[in-house]
């Protein structure tokens, strides 16, 4: 047996066999995963556009939303998703109607209001990203805690990013100041505050 197994060929025979074992599972772990064991194509943009969003291609995350969109406009997940795309390319007005309309239509989505805060904090409506903020966190206590370490580790981030209740701490306490002390845009921190998607930060 031994003797078998150091012949070149068997070696070669064993090692490609691996690989493509490995390249079969990963690949149908993959496709299941983004399509969610089913085949509706709804359900397959929306789990794309969310990969889209972890790769950091906005634009494709932008399409596959809206593609779901087109199939089921009244969709808070997906208009959440699509806010996410389109405030990451600078597009805040558009992002602030589709996080908005996704509240409408459910009115406890706590994720979209933390989004919504972050979105009207950048347009500097500092008040009213307050009060979403607070609101998320009301709703989901657990946003106020930031992302868990594993998610960290995933994102190469040693430390825990700032969360939506720094944020709003740190908005009040500006506020109180006179005008001319205020100090309510830091670039260095803000590019470290992260979007939240429907699971913790940036799916419910």
């Amino acid at each position: 047996m031994a003797s078998a197994l150091a012949d070149p060929n068997i070696q070669k025979f064993l090692k490609w066999t691996a690989i493509l074992t490995a390249v079969m599972v990963v690949g149908f772990s993959t496709y299941y995963y983004i399509s969610g064991g089913t085949e509706e194509s709804g359900e397959l943009h929306y789990r794309t556009g969310n990969l889209r969003l972890e790769d950091g291609n906005f634009q494709a995350a932008l399409t596959e939303f809206s593609l779901q969109l087109e199939e089921d406009l009244a969709n808070p997940p997906a208009l959440l998703g699509r806010a996410l795309a389109l405030k990451e390319l600078g597009r805040l007005d558009e992002a602030f109607e589709d996080v908005s309309t996704a509240i409408e239509l459910k009115p406890d989505f706590s994720a979209a209001y933390a989004n919504r805060g972050i979105i009207l904090d950048h347009l500097g409506k500092y008040e009213a990203a307050i009060l979403d903020y607070r609101k998320a966190v009301r709703l989901d206590p657990e946003l106020g805690e930031g992302p868990d370490w594993i998610t960290r580790f995933l994102r190469n981030q040693s430390e825990s990013p700032p969360t939506i209740i720094d944020r709003a701490n740190y908005l009040e306490s500006e506020l109180k100041k006179p005008s001319s002390e205020r100090l309510l845009r830091n670039p260095e921190e803000d590019a470290k505050q992260r979007s939240y998607k429907l699971e913790g930060t940036f799916s419910d």
